[in-house]
Order: structure tokens, then sequence, then C-alpha cells
């Protein structure tokens, strides 16, 4: 609540009790409430008031109430701890203060108070963290301790500005640095996060916080070369951290060493109070290499350890062909219900729910599930449909005949990647397994380096400014697009085995087709394309780890189907031959016939393992990884079907002229 929406009268009821007049604010605040009832700041201090006037029963009742409508108010849990210790009721105090710096850890009298309780309960752990972040937080300048309190309230806009601020005048500032770099990741202004924190562990190289958050951002962005060096420099720097270990552990699994992982993960679970998060990512890790099993296992200790947490059911129903217990579903539907969970529990529990009820049959329920979580995601997200599609017609614009005439040979001529391009769940993993299942074809993951390019190309600049990129390409010279080739070459390199091809399966490359024929003339390009309708809902049944922001609406996510197709069908004007496309539909009904004319198209001889795919043993990281282990099924195509009377807004966005034209394959 910030003071531009915060009431008058209740600001100044504010400035009285900093005076100690207690009745005079009280007075102002009992008026106001009954205009703003609603209101949590006017609310909040009229229980302050409460309390220092004596009254704690009353103080008591109105507090509850106020967290009843605001569960995630984190000095709304300190005010109930000052409540209950004043009423000597030390347990109800402790676990009110422990919510409250849960849910905000830059609160110092939570803190304070916590130490004192702490020491009568005799309870050391405790003791020792609230020293240790009472210590923390006493050390940092007044502005960044209104800056962290900000951010936990989710008051990013005023916490940058003062950060800012602050940096200017004491541009070196670690802490500063940390705190400004957080707040990039939370805006996803990632490029200027990755910046601070590698200037602040060049600062102060000790400063593992600030190590970590490195490492953080450049997994974040997917340069896992760079975050594993950073990790295993933060190993060696304190190889008994369980933190560090796990930190490590992580980037193991995003450069393929699953095995060292895993036992890593084994080696922390017994030495930390709450293992859940790391039972979570051992099942992750598990479940990529086909250890299904022992997956199943990891994920149920991750929820048993944490009760409500989402993300573990989520990732049982993620698997795809896992059924839930009826004990399972009893467990979700009474944490979909409790409001003192995290807002991305109930997204995750929706999901998993709505997953459940969709194989139950119970095709309604399932929707109001989907929807549920959608909308709860969408309200997460900053996404904006209508600049997306702005920005992509600028690639019909900008990218015509002319650009290519004469420009055959331009960049690296290295032949090496294969391009899967598309929307989310159009079948690209299926033909990423069936081509990496041939010898001289390695399967990598959804690469982000191509649209880092496009982002570098075209300058760090405000969002309402006008694009550089794509018309800046027109005026790349040859030396630029050849470097830009091996730049991508070089970088990518680390996801790769020993194969001469590999495969980029980053859907949304789509929107860079002209960057990528200008830098590597001869890679291939893929396009996997799937019925309007089952692809688009396919996509919103499907809660994404990040990125794909436009998938949780359905007018979205069919605006931007629409979007799609037509920029490809731009592409295939103006690089007529460059592109092949490949109908899911047809792969089922024929896959020898496309298994054979997906090898043609990148110059492969015929191999047999492409048509047993499913046998091919590698690490699979998308949702559909359960899927491409198996034969293909026409059971799915058509599931769409079964939520059709809900699809009216999907129909309308996509265009009744798209769904009409699609091939039929039957």
């Amino acid at each position: 609540m910030t003071s531009e929406t915060t009431p008058e009268a209740t600001q100044l009821a504010k400035q009285l009790l900093a005076k100690g007049d207690v009745a005079g604010a009280a007075s102002k605040l009992r008026e106001q409430i009954t205009i703003t009832p609603d209101d949590r700041e006017t609310g909040y201090y009229l229980v302050v008031c409460h309390r220092y006037e004596g009254n704690l029963d009353q103080a008591l009742t109105a507090v509850n109430l106020l967290l009843t409508a605001f569960p995630r108010f984190a000095r709304g849990y300190q005010e109930l701890g000052y409540i209950q210790k004043a009423r000597r009721n030390e347990p109800a105090a402790l676990g009110a203060f422990r919510s409250a710096v849960t849910l905000n850890d830059a609160l110092i009298g939570s803190w304070r108070a916590l130490i004192e309780l702490a020491d009568q309960a005799d309870s050391a752990q405790l003791l020792d963290e609230a020293n240790r972040q009472l210590t923390n937080l006493s050390g940092l300048p007044k502005p960044l301790l209104q800056v962290r309190d900000w951010v936990n309230e989710g008051r990013l806009l005023p916490a940058e500005q003062l950060c800012r601020k602050f940096l200017r005048l004491h541009p070196k500032h670690v802490e500063g640095m940390r705190l400004l770099a957080y707040i990039g990741v939370q805006t996803e202004v990632l490029d200027d996060a990755e910046i601070l924190l590698k200037n602040a562990v060049e600062f102060e190289p000790k400063n593992l916080l600030a190590r970590f958050d490195y490492i953080s951002v450049l997994y974040k962005r997917q340069k896992y070369g760079e975050a594993f060096d950073q990790a295993q420099r933060l190993l060696v720097a304190d190889p008994e951290n369980v933190r560090n270990k796990t930190v490590y552990a992580n980037q193991c699994v995003a450069v393929g060493k699953f095995d060292e992982a895993i036992a890593i993960y084994d080696q922390v679970i017994p030495n930390i109070p709450d293992p859940a998060s790391v039972y979570l990512l051992k099942a992750h890790a598990l479940k990529t290499i086909d250890q299904t099993a022992e997956a199943i296992s990891a994920y149920r200790a991750a929820y048993t350890h944490k009760p409500g947490f989402g993300d573990a059911f989520w990732s049982l129903a993620n698997l795809k062909t896992y059924r839930f217990t009826a004990s399972e579903v009893d467990l979700m539907e009474a944490a979909i219900n409790d409001q003192s969970l995290d807002p991305t529990d109930h997204i995750h529990l929706n999901f998993a729910l709505g997953k459940h009820y969709e194989d139950q049959k119970a095709f309604e329920t399932a929707f109001q599930y989907y929807d549920a979580g959608n909308t709860l995601k969408r309200r997460q997200t900053v996404y904006d449909g209508q600049l997306l599609s702005a920005r992509l017609q600028l690639q019909h614009t900008h990218c015509q005949e002319a650009l290519f005439t004469g420009r055959e040979h331009t960049g690296c001529a290295d032949p090496d990647p294969i391009f899967i391009v598309g929307l989310p769940r159009s079948g690209s993993t299926l033909l990423e397994q069936i081509l990496a299942s041939h010898p001289l074809v390695d399967g990598t993951q959804e690469l982000p380096n191509i649209a880092a390019f496009a982002f570098d190309l075209d300058g760090r600049r405000r969002i309402q400014d006008e694009p550089q990129y794509p018309a800046c390409l027109a005026s790349l010279t040859q030396e630029t697009l050849v470097n830009l080739g091996k730049q991508y070459l070089q970088d990518t390199r680390i996801h790769r085995d020993q194969a001469p091809f590999f495969i980029d399966k980053m859907p949304n490359n789509f929107r860079h087709i002209g960057l990528i024929r200008l830098i590597l003339p001869n890679a291939k390009i893929i396009d996997a394309r799937r019925h309007p309708l089952a692809c688009c809902f396919s996509g919103f049944k499907q809660l994404f780890a990040s990125g794909q922001e436009f998938s949780y609406s359905l007018t979205d996510i069919g605006q931007y189907y629409r979007d799609y197709q037509h920029l490809m069908d731009h592409w295939h004007r103006v690089l007529p031959g460059h592109i092949l496309t490949v109908h899911h539909e047809a792969v089922v009904a024929d896959l020898d016939t496309e298994v054979r004319r997906l090898l043609d198209f990148c110059g492969l001889d015929f191999h047999e393992n492409c048509l047993n795919f499913h046998q091919t043993e590698r690490s699979v990281r998308t949702p559909s990884s359960e899927q491409v282990r198996q034969p293909i099924y026409r059971s799915g195509l058509d599931q769409w079907h079964n939520f059709e009377p809900y699809l009216t807004p999907l129909k309308d966005a996509i265009g009744q002229d798209i769904i009409e034209a699609y091939p039929s394959f039957d």
C-alpha cells in the first residue's frame, strides 16, 4: 500500500502515532474505517492503537479479521505477535513472529522478538538464526533496509528508485547491488541483474552471497557453463556448506552431470531441517534421466515434508502418465482451500487437479481447475499481447526478400544446428526425440542464444522506445554475421556431445528465422505444426517452468497462434525451401514416411533408431519427457474435443479461417 493509495486520514494517524498521540490517531482511524472498511493500512494502524490502549482482546479480534482478509500480510503477523506477547501467550507469539519473517525477512522488530522468545524457549537453532538475521539487517544502511522491506511487500517500483538513488552515491556497495539485481530478477530484467552481480563478485570475491545470486541469474539466463564454473568456486570456498552443495548439484543437472547431482542431493537431505525443496530437485533430475519410479518416490517425499507443496503435486501430474491416489486428491483439495499457502502453491495445485479430473473424464471440473490456475498465473505476468503482435509484425516489415537477396552465403557456413520451432505442445519434443535417435545428431534442449542475440541487437532500452531489431539486420556487416554464427556454435558447445549435428528446440525461435538465416545459412529449420485448437488448449493446460506468458489465457494463446502462422507463412514466402513444416498429425498417421522426410531434409541417411525413438536413452527436459519415451498413440490427438464447450474465446482469437484451413490426416 503506497502513500498515494493510503487514505489521507490514515497517513495523518500514522504521524500522530509516531508522536505518541494514540488517542488522536485512533479517533481518525475509527472515522476512516467506516469510509474504507477494506483498507489494509487503516485496519492495521487501528489494531496498533487497540494494543497501545491496552485493549488486547479487541486488538486480537481485529488483527485476526485483518489476516483473514490479507493472509500474506507480514506486518499483520508481526502485530499479532506483539499482541500475543502482551497476553503472555509466548507459543502463539513465537508462531506469529515466525510467520512474519517468513513473509518479510526485513522486519527487525520480529527478529528482536524472536531472539527473546527463542532464548526463553531454549531453541538454540532459532536463536542463532534470529541473531544472524538481526546482525545482517542492522548492518544495512537505512535506505537499503527500506528497499528490502518494500521488495518483500511487492512494492518494486519505489524500491528500485530508492536503491538506484543509493547506488549513485555508493556505486560499489555490494548489498545495494544485490538488492537492485534481485529487483531486476523479479521484473525479468535479467541482463542488468547479471551485470550488477558480475561486478559485485569482482568487487568482493569472498562474498559468497553475491556469488550465489550471480549463479542464480546465470542459470535463469541459461548460461549453464558459466553458472557451473561459479558454482565450483562457491563449493571450493566452503565445501561443507549445505547450501553451496545444493547450488553445485543444481548446476551439475544443468550441464548433464545427473549422477553426481543426485548423489549430492542424497548427501544434503539428512542434514537440513526442511528437505522438501531438495527432494523436488532430486525428483526432477531422476525424471530427466528416465528413472520415473524413483522420481515419483522423491516427489511424494517432497509433499510429505511440506504439506500443500503445490510444485510437488504438479510435478507428479506433469509426468503425464501418473495417476493420483484418492488420498493425494484429498490432500490437494484440502490444500487449495488453505489461504495461508503461497499463491504459487495454489497455481500448481489447480493445474494438478485439472490434470487429475481430466484423467477421470470429469471435463467440466477439470476445465474449472485449469481456468482457475491460468487466471492466478496470468495475474503474476506482465504479458502484453498487442505489443508482441506489433513486434512480430516488424519481422514482416523488415525481413523481405531484398534482405536475403545476394546474401545467400553470409554468416558462418557450419551446418551443425537443426532448429525446431513452433509453439509449445506442438509435437516438437517428439521430432527432437526422433532426430536425436540418429547417431549423427545430438539432442540438447531449448537454447536461449538466438533470442539473446536479438535482444542485444535491439539494444537495452525502455519498452516504449522504437525497436532497432530487426531493422538493424540490413546494416550488419559480413564480419558481424560470421562472428554471431561462430559465437552461437561456441556458446552452445557445452550442451553437445560428439555428433556432428545438434538440435536447438527453442520454439520461440520462429520469431527470429531471418536472423538465423543470415548468421547460420546452412542450418536446418523445422516448423513443428499441430492443429491450432489441439496445440493451444494443450498449452493452456500446461504450467510452464518459465516464459510462455501468452499461454495463460485462451484469448492470448489464440492470438499468439494466429501471429505465429502468419509469420511462418511470411518466412516460407521470403525463404522458399529453407523451412520444413511437419504436422504432428502426419507423424502419428504415418511415422515411417515422416521420419524419412525429416531425415532427407536434414541430409541424413535413414536409420532404424529413428523409428524406435521411444527406446532411445537420453535426458529429456520438457513436459513431454514421459510421452516421447512411449510408442505413438492416436489417443492424444483429439483430447481438446472434450473441452470444446469452453473454447469459444480460443476459437474467436485464432480465427475460423485458420482453423478450417488446417489439413486433415485421417
